[in-house]
C-alpha cells in the first residue's frame, strides 16, 4: 500500500523565513523522482528550484503561485510506491480547487475527507495539519479530538493553528477540551489551517485575529472570513478608537507590502540598528597612486583587475592587523567570536533590489581571483541566480556606494557582522601633495563598527591603514 508524505518548505538560507511560490513545476498526479525539483519559490535572496526528497504520486499541492508559505508550511504530499493517483490522495489533492461549501471553506472539506479515507491516511501526517509539526503529533491531536468530544461532521477538519504571519513558524499542541471561541491572543499563532482562508483574508484586508471562528476550537473557516466581509464587525473597543482614527487617516497613501529582498533588507537592518551599538570613522584619502598602480597592471597584460578587487585585498591585509573587526558577537553567552577566515560581503545593487553576495576565503584570493569572482557573484545577481550559498556566511562587508556618484555615507552593519567599509567616489579634488598645492584623485573612506568588538583606537588604527595602502599601494608589500 502506497504512503503518503507530506513534503514542508525546507529552510533555504540563513536567515530566511518565507519563501513566495513562483512557478509550480509539477501538477497533482504527476510522477516525482526523488530529489526532483518541484516548486521554484523566490526567497529573500535568491530564485531556487526546490528538490522533493520523496520518490512517487503527487497527490496535493498547498498554494497557488503567488503565495507567500513560511519555512516548514506544507509544499506538497506524496504517495511513496504508488504508480497512479491513488483514490484518498486524489480527496486530498482536491482541497486546493474545492470552492467554499455553506458550512465552511473548501480547504477544510478537502482536509476533512483526506482524513477519513481509512487507513491510508494513518501514514499521510494528515495534510494540512500542524505547520512544522511532525506526523505523530497530528495523529494524537486528532485521537484526543475524538475521545473528548462528540463526532463532528464527516469532513469537519482537526484543529490545527498556522503561523502568525509569512515570516515565521508556530507548533501549538491543542488542550484536552475544546476552547472556547475567541479571537486569537496579539502574540499568538492565528486557528487557520487553510492557506486558502489567508490569502483571501490577505487579499479583503483583513486581520484574521479579530475574527472569531466558528469551527471547532475557534478554527477560522472561509465563511468567517466571508461572513466578516460582508458585515464588517462593529464591535469596537473606546480608548483604542482614537488610534484607529489616525491610522486610517495615515492608510490613505499607496501602501507596498515589504515583501522579498525590500522586506529582508527592512528586516536586517532595523536588527542591526537595534541590537548593535555602532559608531563610524572616516578620513579622505589620495587615491592617485592606487589608480596609477591599477592601470600599471592592466597595461601589463592578462586578466583586468579591478577596483574592488584592490580595495578588497587592502581590507584583507587590514583585518589581519585588526582581527577584532572580523568578528560577531554572541550575547547567549557573552562573547566576542573572531573568526579565522575573511568571508568577504560587497554590496551590489540589482533589479531586484539590493543584494550582499559573499565571496568565500577572500584573505587567500589574489587580486585576479577576487576580481573574477566579483564578476560572477555580480551577474549572477543581476541574473536573479545567486543561492542561498552565495548570500551568507558573510564576517566583513566591502561597500562601494562611489557607483552612485556620493562622496560620504554612514553604513549599517550588515548583522551579525562587526564591522562595514564604506568607498565613495573617487573625483578631481585640490590637495596639498609633497607640499604643493595640485589636483589629485581624492576618495572619502568611512567605517562603521560594531563598539562591543572595539573602541575607538582599533577602529581608527584600522582605517587609517586602508588610508595608508590607498595612498601608497606599496604598503601592501609588506604583507604579501
Amino acid at each position: 500500500m502506497a504512503q503518503v508524505l507530506e513534503f514542508k518548505l525546507p529552510d533555504l538560507g540563513e536567515g530566511l523565513t518565507e519563501a513566495e511560490i513562483v512557478r509550480w513545476l509539477v501538477d497533482v498526479g504527476d510522477v516525482v523522482a526523488v530529489d526532483q525539483p518541484v516548486v521554484e519559490v523566490e526567497t529573500a535572496k535568491a530564485m531556487v528550484e526546490v528538490p522533493c526528497p520523496y520518490g512517487g504520486v503527487v497527490t496535493a499541492r498547498f498554494g497557488e503561485e503567488g503565495t507567500e508559505l513560511p519555512v516548514g508550511a506544507p509544499l506538497l504530499t506524496v504517495a511513496v510506491g504508488a504508480t497512479s493517483m491513488p483514490g484518498a490522495a486524489s480527496a486530498a489533492g482536491a482541497a486546493e480547487s474545492v470552492p467554499a461549501s455553506s458550512n465552511g471553506s473548501g480547504a477544510a472539506s478537502g482536509s476533512g475527507a483526506a482524513r477519513a479515507s481509512g487507513p491510508a491516511a494513518e501514514g499521510s501526517g494528515n495534510v494540512l495539519v500542524g505547520y512544522g509539526t511532525a506526523a505523530p503529533a497530528a495523529r494524537r491531536r486528532r485521537v484526543r479530538q475524538d475521545a473528548t468530544g462528540p463526532a463532528g461532521p464527516a469532513g469537519a477538519p482537526a484543529p490545527a493553528p498556522a503561523p502568525a504571519s509569512a515570516s515565521a513558524t508556530a507548533t501549538v499542541t491543542t488542550g484536552a477540551a475544546p476552547a472556547p471561541a475567541v479571537p486569537a491572543p496579539a502574540d499568538g499563532p492565528v486557528p487557520v489551517i487553510s492557506p486558502l482562508v489567508r490569502k483571501l483574508a490577505r487579499e479583503k484586508g483583513l486581520d484574521l485575529r479579530r475574527l472569531r471562528g466558528s469551527g471547532p476550537d475557534g478554527l477560522i473557516l472561509r465563511a468567517d472570513v466571508e461572513r466578516a466581509v460582508a458585515a464588517p464587525a462593529t464591535e469596537e473597543v473606546p480608548a483604542a478608537a482614537p488610534a484607529a482614527a489616525g491610522a486610517v487617516a495615515a492608510g490613505a497613501g499607496e501602501r507596498v507590502p515589504l515583501r522579498g529582498v525590500r522586506g529582508a533588507v527592512a528586516d536586517k537592518l532595523a536588527r542591526s540598528r537595534t541590537e548593535i551599538p555602532d559608531a563610524t570613522c572616516w578620513v579622505d584619502a589620495d587615491a592617485t597612486e592606487l589608480m596609477a598602480a591599477r592601470a600599471a597592471m592592466n597595461a601589463a597584460g592578462g586578466p583586468k583587475i579591478s577596483l574592488l578587487a584592490l580595495l578588497a585585498r587592502i581590507c584583507v591585509a587590514a583585518l589581519a592587523r585588526h582581527p577584532e573587526l572580523n568578528s560577531r558577537v554572541d550575547m547567549a553567552a557573552r562573547e566576542i567570536v573572531r573568526l579565522p577566515e575573511v568571508h568577504l560581503g560587497f554590496a551590489a545593487q540589482t533589479d531586484r533590489g539590493l543584494v550582499v553576495p559573499v565571496v568565500r576565503d577572500a584573505h587567500r584570493r589574489t587580486a585576479e581571483s577576487l576580481t573574477a569572482e566579483f564578476t560572477r557573484l555580480t551577474e549572477a545577481g543581476r541574473a536573479g541566480t545567486l543561492t542561498p550559498a552565495d548570500l551568507t556566511g558573510g564576517t566583513f562587508t566591502l561597500n562601494n556606494y562611489g557607483v552612485f556618484g556620493v562622496d560620504g555615507s554612514t553604513p549599517i552593519i550588515n548583522h551579525p557582522e562587526a564591522a562595514m567599509l564604506g568607498v565613495g567616489r573617487i573625483v578631481p579634488k585640490p590637495w596639498v601633495h609633497e607640499g604643493q598645492l595640485a589636483v589629485r584623485q581624492v576618495v572619502q573612506l568611512s567605517l562603521t563598527f560594531d563598539h562591543r568588538v572595539c573602541d575607538g583606537g582599533t577602529a581608527g588604527g584600522f582605517l587609517r591603514y586602508v588610508a595608508d595602502c590607498v595612498e601608497q599601494p606599496a604598503v601592501l608589500l609588506r604583507t604579501l
